[in-house]
């Protein structure tokens, strides 16, 4: 119906008309004002319209149509959820799964491949693996030992346009913390103590502290500690605190009937983990001697009462009886004075009582 003689006037009406689109009233062709952004809106729903110039009336009903924007790459990948951290039981088997990233693409995914992303790894990749389709990562080591080394940093990369040239990247980090396992043996700082105590000592009282390591954490260095001299331990009790061994006297000590005592004291993790017993026995064992201090002890009677019979018409300085003291740390009564608390009473020295 146009001749082209510019009889007839296009009109345009609907979403982003004058802001977006506009029309030439004379030819009808439609053009846009700015750029578009596919993932700002995709589509535009307009009403055209042709009349007669000189009429002003329709020369036949509006045609609906609608315009779709075509997707370029213009977005690139990006983590929603980071930042990642994660955990991982240290000397984990090659494989372990650690944790799974992911990354979206704003594009269209069901034009070109825009929005088809590979993960790969640009920082760790010497210990650790990634899924180029999943985003999960994983171990590529079997020796990871935490008590070198107990985080480590991996930089994570996600590529769109399947991975191939001029795809544009995204890029995560993710912190992975290694939980520690019971993989190192307990030893004592020395194999051999020397303590001393007083043999005035009561029980209860503390002869000394063996200092053991294990660098391991938590229950993993959990440690019990035995005394495996039988006779020993039934004087000297050992008990734990935290990585220290405990001495504690069980009994009285006298210098003269002993003055010295050595014996073992054993150190075990009390949990093991089979996959390391090939690192050791986990166990370790250190030799204690505890030497015995004499005290300046007061001299001892033979009797703690003594019953004395006396005439009552016994003179002055009459002998009543004996009584006996001896010197505990020397066994003699030559130096031993004895004296009387109370009168008509008097105590003279007497050799050897």
């Amino acid at each position: 119906m146009d001749r082209g003689d510019g009889h007839t006037k296009y009109m345009l009406e609907g979403e982003g008309v004058g802001s977006v689109f506009v029309i030439d009233g004379n030819t009808g062709n439609i053009h846009v004002t700015k750029s578009l952004d596919r993932e700002e809106k995709d589509e535009y729903h307009l009403i055209a319209t042709a009349i007669d110039q000189e009429t002003g009336l329709a020369l036949e009903p509006s045609s609906e149509f609608i315009i779709r924007v075509q997707d370029i790459n213009d977005n690139p990948p990006v983590f929603p959820s980071e930042p990642y951290i994660a955990m991982v039981p240290e000397m984990a088997n090659i494989g372990t799964s650690i944790t799974q990233v992911t990354a979206i693409d704003a594009d269209d995914p069901t034009y070109g491949n825009s929005a088809r992303l590979v993960y790969g790894i640009l920082q760790g990749q010497d210990l650790f693996s990634v899924d180029p389709q999943t985003g999960i990562l994983r171990t590529a080591v079997p020796d990871m030992d935490r008590e070198t080394q107990d985080e480590y940093l991996v930089v994570l990369q996600a590529k769109d346009m399947g991975g191939h040239l001029g795809g544009l990247t995204g890029t995560t980090t993710v912190t992975v913390k290694l939980s520690d396992v019971n993989d190192n043996p307990p030893h004592f700082r020395r194999s051999a103590w020397s303590f001393s105590v007083s043999e005035l000592a009561a029980p209860g009282v503390e002869v000394g502290r063996l200092t053991a390591t294990d660098p391991d954490l938590g229950e993993n260095a959990q440690l019990e500690f035995t005394i495996l001299d039988a006779e020993e331990a039934d004087i000297f009790n050992v008990t734990g605190r935290a990585k220290e061994a405990v001495i504690v006297l069980n009994k009285l000590l006298d210098y003269e009937t002993r003055n010295s005592y050595t014996f073992s004291v054993e150190v075990v993790n009390s949990i093991v983990d089979p996959r390391f017993i090939r690192k050791g026995p986990f166990k370790d064992q250190a030799t204690v001697r505890v030497m015995i201090l004499n005290a300046d002890e007061p001299p001892r009677f033979s009797q703690a009462v003594y019953h004395l019979d006396v005439s009552e018409n016994c003179p002055p300085i009459c002998a009543v009886g004996r009584v006996y003291a001896v010197d505990p740390d020397t066994g003699q009564s030559a130096n031993i004075r004895c004296l009387s608390h109370h009168r008509p009473y008097m105590i003279y020295p007497l050799t050897p009582h």
